[in-house]
């Protein structure tokens, strides 16, 4: 009978009926480094940073607190991440072999390509779409990103593993896998050092197909080779020594890196702690590698002269622009039990690599275990600056900067290398540093002033952020995104607010309106002059009311304070309240947020706290189990309840209802006043899941009662029905009502829905909800205030739950959230708790759940959650009806559109300045760059991206050992080139050209042979007869049907000559329109950087 009254008291109407289809959990916002941080990539153009996870994530970090979170549809980590630098697109592998490229404007998936084998090497060729890859069986491949048709592509080239040792002259052996992949600086993309696990180098010319440098395998053999040692046990002195024994030349590869800006310097890292410095520069023809001295061109250098040494994880290179040196950065090659430090080594070859000096070393102390380290070019470096900036990323979650003055002055004076501060990344919302314990996010609606007034503080303390904050940003070299424009409107009224609370006591106030939130307050309890104990203590709930913007505190200490957000110069005065008296104490200082009251009541940590009675009085629950009312109005303790249960069990959540008084008297008049009409309960609910209903004006307790015999462990507790619902716990502290939109300034009492009764009509009819964590009770109000504790309805849970809220569709309650101990989300309708979906935080965030959690989980009415784990807080939305942050209009972009177009066309005029006086035209600059041979022409082309990619087309369009114009003929027919299609004759058959094996090349010159009809290798013109001109060029039909045919081809080639040369002409204007355009943005930006525009 109690399950039929409920259902029918409660019938939900239609249109706020919650459906399956509404389920749409989804990250908003996403704030902090993730814990399983692991590999870091940088756009030097775009200063935007990546951090790749062990659980597939990508978080991206930008400037102006713009940061994003890419999730791919794995859990998987990443062992590879690099930009398409200044383009828009990242590129990862996940350790299943899975090749996706990112589109970072719509923060999604572009592209992926699962790979058949294991990729163990990866490299994206700088400027440019195409990838190589490496993987275990030895083949390198080469891929290409078409942004057009948002595809990965496979091209035709590839090096499989005999074709290099054949191509290089040595022995074949096993299937040795690849571990690094690194084209060649200043080749143009041309050349590409192929690294293998064996320790076999090559640098192979993928434009020739031929190795021109061998190095490194087992057949060779390191003699006398020069040896540079450099440890601490040696007093920071390098020590010079060759090593006279037999070194086989076959070692492990662990890491490489070029260590010259002109690739002719390889410095490769070994698992048995060793580097080698190879010197390329005097590299020759592979048919003459086994007679060259080799350690002539290899420099040994030890970090350590221990026997066992660490293998060498990372090496990255700055070089010096002045002189021939520079800086090795390496971690591992240290004695095994050593400390874990990054080591800083200051290279100098200025009479040659086999002249090799150490002339420095620093070791940079860790804080915490390392997990990868990236260079960071400095914006405003000049030629003169000899060290460089870089990132450190240690676990967990750790992100360091050091700049270059810090690494200098680290390299005068050692001995502080522990004392040595680094630029620590800058948390938007401090969740560790200091330790957050309570956080609430609550919609703020107020008349126009007070939403003026707090407009101008947060735009005075974002101002004020910006000057005080000036060095740090100087420093930190993240500054990439663009904020959206809609994130930047007006409020329309209404701000919304995310509120922390952290372990020192302070209290951090953000305007949460859009996606890019940004602090607006910082305050302390702490208030000059006066001393109060427990002020430090942490905070434990909190509590906005939104039309006096009056915030109030609870910590663990029992103290309860309020402060006035928008304080003017008339409120000088800080009163301490006890329960038996007040002292008042003057405030110095200007207008603002400021602490105006505390309340020391009881020595008991405060555990629930919310705002009553139009905000005039406030409820406190006290771990002991008591319960105060404070009075705001006259700053003094309305009255203190005993322990609300027998064995004072904590008071952990509260919900407030406005009722008809029925025993009211009649004034004279013989109407009832506004006070005594309506009268306001209170309902406490303790741990232990005992509910208590009081009179909020003179604290007489009206019921008291246990929920059931057998222990429980009570969560919160909501009041239920067709207009709105109040609710308050320990996790989620507020006061939910439907508010008029158009009714800002009315008081809160009056602030409900037109179509909406006001409380107090049908409330005898509500319900009350009590979430367990192992059930789900529905009681009716009114048996409650009688004293009966009868369930009309029960649902029990299968996972203990510990965090609940109700949500809102259509401004009415729908729903609620349940978060259970496992991690999982569960969403049930109202009123019959039916379980509409679930969801869960590994599969959304990939976070495992945490008891600590429940302390900062909070969430807004429309049921957005906000969560926070170690140094990441998130947003989640849940619902397709939920929009609040209005994605994704309101959202940054993680790539910015203006500043590619500025760096490709400040390139572009540097490359037109530079050939102004040497190049004949665009398609003769082109070609210069095919022509490998000359050196001098191509080198014009290195900052043309656009010159290297058509070149590189070219070259990747075709298979090894193929003629170079062969791999280009397919793309001759989508080529307008106008003349070059005419064919008047027919066209010799041409036989295929591509090759895979050096077998096939002996035939080539048989094969012209036959293409020339028998002529010789040198091609010279040969007089034929007209016999054989007839028989060549003898048409079927008289002599004036031929006559015809050859006017006819006349004029359509006459007609095709005037389209080129109309073509010819509007080019020639294009260009003119475009240099003109070029030198103008030239004049523009001649006294600016481009990473100032």
């Amino acid at each position: 009978m109690f399950t039929k009254l409920f259902h029918k008291t409660l019938q939900s109407p239609k249109h706020n009926a919650l459906k399956k289809s509404d389920l749409d959990p989804r990250i908003t916002v996403h704030y902090g480094i993730p814990s399983t941080a692991s590999i870091l990539a940088f756009d030097s153009i775009q200063r935007i940073l990546a951090i790749g996870t062990l659980d597939g994530r990508i978080k991206v970090i930008g400037g102006d607190n713009i940061e994003g979170l890419l999730t791919s549809p794995k859990s998987l980590p990443f062992k590879n991440l690099e930009f398409l630098e200044n383009q828009g697109f990242l590129a990862s592998v996940s350790n299943e072999n899975e090749i996706q490229v990112w589109d970072l404007e719509n923060r999604c998936i572009a592209s992926n390509l699962q790979w058949e084998s294991n990729i163990t090497a990866f490299s994206i060729i700088d400027g440019t779409q195409y990838i190589y890859i490496g993987d275990e069986y030895g083949f390198l491949s080469v891929l290409k990103y078409d942004a057009e048709s948002r595809k990965i592509l496979q091209l035709p080239y590839h090096i499989p593993a005999n074709l290099v040792t054949e191509a290089a002259g040595i022995s074949s052996s096993d299937n040795q896998s690849i571990v690094g992949v690194l084209p060649q600086p200043g080749s143009l993309g041309n050349r590409v050092l192929i690294a293998y696990v064996n320790g076999l180098i090559v640098l192979w010319d993928v434009t020739k197909d031929e190795a021109v440098h061998v190095g490194g395998h087992k057949d060779l053999q390191l003699r006398n080779a020069k040896v540079v040692q450099f440890s601490d046990d040696m007093k920071n002195e390098p020590s010079n020594d060759t090593t006279s024994d037999n070194e086989q030349g076959e070692k492990d590869i662990s890491a490489l890196c070029w260590v010259s800006s002109d690739g002719s310097v390889l410095a490769v890292g070994y698992v048995d702690g060793d580097i080698l410095l190879w010197n390329l520069s005097a590299a020759t023809s592979s048919k003459d590698q086994h007679s060259r001295n080799t350690s002539n061109s290899v420099v040994k250098l030890q970090l350590s002269s221990s026997d066992r040494r660490l293998p060498v994880i990372v090496l990255h290179w700055f070089g010096n622009k002045m002189q021939c040196g520079g800086q090795l950065f390496v971690y591992g090659g240290d004695a095994i039990g050593s400390e874990e430090v990054l080591t800083i080594l200051n290279l100098d070859w200025s009479a040659g690599v086999e002249s090799l000096k150490c002339i420095g070393r620093i070791d940079l102390p860790l804080n915490g275990s390392f997990a990868d380290m990236i260079l960071v070019t400095n914006p405003g470096a000049t030629e003169k600056c000899n060290t460089s900036s870089l990132f450190v990323l240690s676990n967990p979650a750790q992100l360091h900067f050091y700049d270059d003055s810090c690494l200098s002055v680290l390299e005068s004076q050692p001995e502080k290398k522990h004392s040595i501060s680094a630029v620590q990344y800058p948390e938007i919302i401090p969740t560790l540093e200091p330790y957050m314990t309570v956080g609430k996010l609550k919609l703020v609606q107020m008349d126009g002033s007070l939403l003026r007034n707090l407009s101008e503080i947060a735009l005075a303390t974002r101002q004020q952020a910006a000057h005080t904050g000036s060095t740090l940003r100087s420093k930190w070299p993240l500054t990439g995104g663009v904020p959206s424009q809609l994130s930047l409107a007006e409020d329309n009224g209404a701000k919304r607010l995310y509120i922390a609370g952290y372990q020192d006591g302070s209290v951090r106030i953000w305007d949460a309106s859009s996606p890019v939130l940004s602090l607006i307050f910082a305050l302390v309890t702490k208030v000059e002059g006066v001393e109060v104990a427990g002020t430090d203590a942490p905070l434990s709930a909190l509590d906005l009311f939104s039309p006096t913007l009056s915030l109030a505190t609870g910590n663990e200490y029992g103290l309860v304070c309020i402060y006035r957000l928008l304080r003017n110069s008339d409120e000088t005065r800080l009163h301490f309240v006890t329960e038996t008296k007040r002292e008042v104490h003057n405030l110095h200082g200007e207008n603002g947020a400021q602490c105006t009251a505390i309340y020391s009541i009881l020595n008991s940590p405060v555990r629930t706290l919310q705002y009553v009675n139009s905000g005039e009085r406030l409820a406190v629950g006290f771990e002991c189990g008591r319960v105060a009312m404070l009075d705001i109005s006259s700053l003094s303790v309305l009255f203190l309840t005993d322990s609300l249960s027998s064995s004072n069990s904590p008071v952990i959540s509260l919900a407030m209802r406005t009722l008809p008084n029925l025993h009211s008297e009649l004034d004279p008049s013989g109407n009832k006043t506004s006070t005594e009409s309506m009268k306001e309960l209170i309902f406490f609910l303790t741990r232990n899941a005992n509910i208590a209903v009081m009179d909020s004006t003179t604290g007489n307790i009206m019921s008291s009662q246990a929920m059931h015999p057998m222990e429980s462990t009570a969560i919160s507790i909501y009041i239920l029905d067709h207009n709105a619902y109040y609710e308050v716990s320990s996790d989620k502290v507020s006061l939910v009502s439907y508010q008029d939109p158009e009714a800002k300034t009315a008081p809160a009492q009056k602030n409900f829905q037109p179509d909406c009764e006001p409380p107090g009509l049908n409330d005898m009819d509500s319900n009350v909800l009590v979430c367990c964590e192992d059930a789900l009770h529905v009681y009716s109000l009114n048996s409650l205030i009688e004293g009966e504790i009868k369930s009309i309805c029960k649902v029990n849970l299968e996972k203990s739950c510990c965090w609940s809220t109700l949500f809102l569709k259509d401004s009415r309650a729908a729903g609620l959230i349940l978060v259970h101990e496992t991690g999982l989300i569960e969403i049930r309708s109202l009123p019959d708790l039916e379980l509409m979906g679930e969801t869960s935080l590994m599969s959304i965030l990939r976070w495992n759940f945490k008891t600590s959690m429940c302390k900062t989980i909070s969430s807004s009415c429309t049921g957005q959650i906000i969560l926070v784990n170690g140094c990441e807080v998130a947003f989640i939305s849940l619902f397709t009806f939920e929009n609040d942050f209005r994605i994704p209009e309101s959202l940054p972009c993680l790539h910015d559109k203006v500043l590619q177009a500025a760096a490709d066309a400040a390139i572009s005029v540097s490359h037109d300045q530079k050939k102004q006086d040497t190049s004949p035209g665009i398609f003769g600059g082109i070609i210069k760059g095919f022509k490998v041979g000359k050196e001098e022409s191509s080198k014009d082309l290195i900052e043309d991206r656009r010159s290297i990619v058509a070149h590189l087309e070219a070259v990747f369009a075709r298979f090894p050992f193929s003629d170079f114009s062969t791999g280009i003929a397919d793309d001759i027919e989508d080529l307008d080139l106008g003349i070059d299609d005419i064919a008047i004759d027919d066209p010799p058959p041409v036989p295929s050209w591509s090759h895979t094996s050096t077998s096939e090349r002996k035939d080539k010159e048989t094969e012209r042979e036959k293409l020339f009809e028998g002529a010789s290798k040198e091609i010279k013109p040969r007089m034929r007869t007209a016999e054989e001109i007839k028989a060549k060029y003898r048409k079927a039909g008289d002599t004036s049907a031929a006559a015809s045919e050859a006017r006819d081809k006349l004029l359509e080639r006459k007609e095709k000559l005037e389209k080129l040369s109309e073509r010819t002409a509007e080019l020639q204007d294009d260009a003119a329109n475009f240099a003109s355009l070029a030198h103008e943005l030239a004049k523009q930006m001649e006294k600016r950087k481009w990473w100032n525009i």
